[in-house]
């Protein structure tokens, strides 16, 4: 491992002006995790930042320095978004991206959350009964590991190359292997994710089959580091040293973390999430051999503080604002304390809390669970709106009742903690269970009681709320598609909205 404060040179670099001056300077500028969040802002060290319209100025600037730039991202820019991008089907999001220009770009899981085929028309243009026809996307669209099933070929070309004053460089996209737990399984049937590494390495030879030396992979894979560029983990850094050594630059995304460091020497760079702030990769690039001689990076905030919004994208986001209407802006009840979605030691938190009561209540069961990705947002103290309801939870699952036995909703409990991944701890309601953490995975639950007290029995059964994506094994929650549906209840965003209107109404 081979750490520099996100530079990295690898052969001899004299600062002497002719020798710098041959070299040819280029900017790739990126952004990852953006999430439509068109006209939401984040609090980044006590100042606001986001926002499309201070991300355009900032990119904007930023490409004005150097008329080599070219911008990328590495996925996940739609997909759980808030109602001014999602209730548009994203093309208000594809939209911005166009009015940008992005050059390259990379599905990432939250790409894949509507399947394949509105995937490819949200980035080719197409029909959908919801908005009717959309132009696509002006990006050009690559990844290496998203496999067709029927053709074992890559659903979108492996690799773009792009030419810059005279350079190749060649971009290879690639989205993290958890894709198959996380997206619903009837929108991934059509695919497989493949390795990460493999993919990029058999990409990477096509590419040097071709003379492209300049090579850069947008990775929607999570990495972190300290603000110095020390202390780099997560998957990305695992993976480096096993990477071929051609690849100079990775874009990360998927943990919305900070990351700019090198190891194994790939400079490694992760703006965060939602667009409050984005990577600044300079290169100087020699003309002759068409190789990277250097790299650095900056991560750079778009703090409303330093620039003024921009205009056009502004426009944008007040046309899809007058699109939506006041539907969204509509009052829903006024919350005492805020419902956050930080877990505790028992992965439970606030907000789950309230959504599986909210579940137990619209479809009449003792029993709810529910898991951590449903929420994406705090519910702030005071008033709520209908948008922030939408905002929180913007997939569109709806509540089921399943019935379950004893011994099914066991194995459940136990499917919380997998072998070589994080533990995915559910929000459970109508249940106390207790479980040894020094016990093998599989066979951790000591005890299961009802509401009662009473130890759950293995063959009773039990009627259980759950959203219809953990209903057909989402978040790799097998255990309860051994369940049997009988009932399919509001949207989730729904029952939540009555919960808060009858518990929390405003005064």
């Amino acid at each position: 491992m081979f750490i520099i404060l996100g530079v990295y040179e690898f052969k001899a670099f004299s600062s002497n002006q002719s020798t710098s001056n041959r070299y040819i300077q280029v900017q790739l500028l990126g952004v990852n995790d953006f999430h439509g969040q068109l006209n939401r802002y984040q609090r980044v060290s006590g100042n606001l930042a986001g926002g499309a319209e201070y991300l355009a100025a900032y990119i904007k600037k930023y490409k004005q320095k150097n008329k080599n730039t070219l911008l990328v991202h590495a996925g996940d820019m739609v997909g759980g978004s808030p109602p001014i991008s999602s209730q548009f089907q994203d093309e208000p999001t594809i939209e911005f991206l166009n009015l940008l220009h992005f050059d390259v770009g990379t599905p990432g899981n939250h790409e894949l959350d509507q399947g394949v085929n509105e995937m490819k028309r949200l980035i080719y243009g197409g029909f959908n009964k919801k908005t009717g026809y959309f132009q696509g996307s002006t990006t050009s669209y690559c990844s290496a590991n998203i496999i067709n099933k029927k053709t074992h070929s890559p659903l979108l070309p492996p690799y773009v190359i792009k030419k810059i004053a005279g350079i190749q460089i060649g971009f290879i996209g690639v989205v993290t292997t958890e894709t198959n737990l996380y997206v619903a399984p009837e929108n991934r049937k059509e695919v497989e994710i493949t390795d990460e590494v493999a993919a990029i390495n058999k990409t990477v030879k096509l590419l040097k089959e071709k003379g492209v030396k300049a090579i850069v992979v947008l990775a929607h894979e999570s990495a972190k580091s300290d603000q110095t560029g020390a202390n780099p983990q997560d998957a990305l850094v695992e993976m480096a040293p096993k990477i071929d050594n051609e690849v100079d630059v990775i874009f990360a995304g998927h943990s919305h973390e900070y990351a700019n460091t090198v190891v194994a020497g790939k400079l490694i760079v992760q703006a965060y999430s939602y667009g409050k702030a984005f990577s600044q990769v300079s290169l100087q690039i020699d003309p002759n051999t068409k190789d990277i001689v250097k790299k650095q990076a900056k991560i750079i905030i778009t703090s409303h503080e330093h620039i003024k919004p921009d205009q056009e994208t502004a426009s944008l986001i007040d046309k899809y604002e007058k699109k939506l209407g006041s539907y969204f802006n509509q009052i829903v009840g006024n919350l005492p304390v805020e419902k956050t979605r930080n877990q505790n030691a028992n992965g439970e938190s606030p907000l789950g809390k309230m959504i599986a009561e909210s579940e137990r209540e619209a479809i009449g069961t003792a029993i709810a669970f529910v898991h951590q990705g449903e929420m994406r947002e705090n519910l702030k103290k005071g008033d709520i709106t209908i948008g922030d309801l939408y905002t929180d939870l913007p997939f569109g699952h709806s509540v089921c009742k399943v019935i379950l036995t004893g011994s099914q909703i066991k194995l459940v409990l136990e499917q919380q903690w997998r072998k070589d991944q994080e533990n995915d701890m559910l929000q459970t309601e109508g249940l106390t269970y207790n479980w040894n953490p020094n016990a093998p995975i599989g066979s951790r639950i000591t005890f299961i009681k009802d509401v009662n007290g009473q130890n759950l029995s293995p063959d009773k059964k039990y009627e259980v709320a759950v959203s219809n994506y953990l209903a057909s094994g989402g978040d790799n929650f097998s255990a309860f598609e051994k369940g049997r549906l009988v009932e399919s209840g509001p949207q989730v965003v729904t029952s939540v909205m009555h919960y808060i209107q009858q518990n929390y109404p405003r005064h």
